[in-house]
C-alpha cells in the first residue's frame, strides 16, 4: 500500500502537466528507437487493418470465428494507437511534457482498449472450444445474434468501469516529482506521483485487473485443456501435430500478453520496479499486437487465400 504523509497545504502542487522520463536514460538510441517503434507501428496497423479488411470483404471468411478475429484486430489498432503516437512524439521531438488531462486520458484509452482485449481474446477461444469440442452445435450455439451480444457485451462492460477506475485515480492529489518514469500515462507510475493514502484505489485496482484480466484467462486456459484433450484423441499423427502448433503458438501470445498484465498490475506495490514495469509493458502494448495478426491470422489457409485475392484484384 502506497501510503505517503500529506505535505502541508503550501506544498501541495497541483500539477497541470507531467514529464515523461520513457527511454531518457539511453539518449545515444534515441532516434534507433523512434525508428524501430514506427516500424512496429506501421506493421502493427497495415496487418490488423489488412485482416479487418479481408475478413468484412471476402464471402469466404463470413463464420463466428473471422467477426471476433475482425473485431479483435480492430482494437488492437485502437489500443496501440493510443499509447505507441505519443511515445513516437515524445522520442522525435525529446518535448516529453503531457498535461494531467491529456494524460488522465491516455490512461482511460489504454485500460478501455487494453482491457477490452481480454475479453474478445476469452470469447475467440470459446468459439474455438465449440467449434472443435461440440461440432454440431456449433451453428446454433455460435450465431449472428450471440456474437454480437459477445462482442457488444465486452465493449461495453468496459468501458464505464475504465472511466471510473481513471476518474478515481485521477482524484487522488499530486505532489512533488512531476516526473513519470514510463513511455506512457499506466496506473503504477502515476499512483506513486500521488500523496496521501492510495489503498482504496489499489484495491480497485487489484478487483479490476482480477475480474477483467485473470478471470478471462482462467477461461481461456479452460478452453484450451478441453481443446487438448480433444486433439489428444486424434488418430492421426500430422492432425496432431497440426493442431498442437496451432493451439501452442496462440497459447505462448496468451501467455505473453497475459502474464506481463497480471505482474504489472496485480503485485505487491512495495515490489513494483519502475524499469521492471516499463519492460514488461513493452510485452503487452507492442510485441503481442505485433503477434498476434500472424499467430492468429496469418497462418491460416482460408486467410491467406483470401488475401492473395484482395492482392490479385
Amino acid at each position: 500500500m502506497h501510503h505517503q504523509e500529506k505535505p502541508p497545504e503550501d506544498n501541495l502542487t497541483e500539477l497541470m502537466e507531467f514529464v515523461f522520463l520513457g527511454f531518457a536514460d539511453m539518449p545515444h538510441l534515441q532516434w534507433f528507437l523512434f525508428g524501430l517503434f514506427l516500424i512496429i507501428y506501421i506493421i502493427i496497423l497495415m496487418s490488423n487493418g489488412t485482416i479487418f479488411l479481408i475478413t468484412k470483404m471476402d464471402p469466404a471468411l463470413q463464420s463466428p470465428m473471422y467477426f471476433f478475429l475482425a473485431n479483435f484486430s480492430f482494437l488492437e489498432i485502437c489500443y496501440v494507437s493510443a499509447t505507441i503516437p505519443r511515445m513516437l512524439m515524445n522520442l522525435g521531438t525529446q518535448r516529453r511534457r503531457i498535461s494531467l488531462v491529456a494524460c488522465a486520458t491516455q490512461m482511460c484509452f489504454a485500460l478501455m482498449f487494453g482491457g477490452t482485449e481480454c475479453l474478445p481474446l476469452a470469447v475467440m477461444a470459446y468459439d474455438r472450444y465449440v467449434a472443435i469440442c461440440n461440432p454440431l452445435h456449433y451453428p446454433l450455439v455460435m450465431n449472428l445474434r450471440v456474437c454480437i451480444q459477445l462482442v457488444t457485451g465486452s465493449w461495453t462492460i468496459r468501458i464505464p468501469v475504465m472511466i471510473e477506475l481513471t476518474y478515481q485515480i485521477f482524484s487522488l492529489p499530486f505532489c512533488g516529482s512531476k516526473q513519470i518514469n514510463h513511455f506512457f500515462c499506466d496506473i503504477p507510475p502515476i499512483l506513486k506521483l500521488t500523496c496521501g493514502d492510495t489503498f482504496v484505489n489499489e484495491t480497485l485496482v487489484y478487483i479490476v485487473a482480477v475480474l477483467f484480466v485473470v478471470v478471462p484467462f482462467l477461461l481461456i486456459l479452460g478452453s484450451y485443456s478441453k481443446i487438448i484433450s480433444i486433439i489428444l484423441k486424434l488418430p492421426s499423427d500430422t492432425s496432431r501435430a497440426k493442431a498442437f502448433s496451432t493451439c501452442s503458438s496462440r497459447l505462448m501470445v496468451v501467455l505473453l500478453f497475459f502474464g506481463s498484465a497480471i505482474i504489472t498490475y496485480l503485485r505487491p506495490n512495495t515490489s513494483h520496479s519502475e524499469e521492471t514495469d516499463k519492460v514488461l509493458s513493452l510485452f503487452y502494448t507492442i510485441l503481442t499486437p505485433m503477434f498476434n495478426p500472424m499467430i492468429y491470422s496469418l497462418r491460416n489457409k482460408d486467410v491467406i487465400m483470401a488475401l492473395r485475392k484482395l492482392l490479385s484484384k
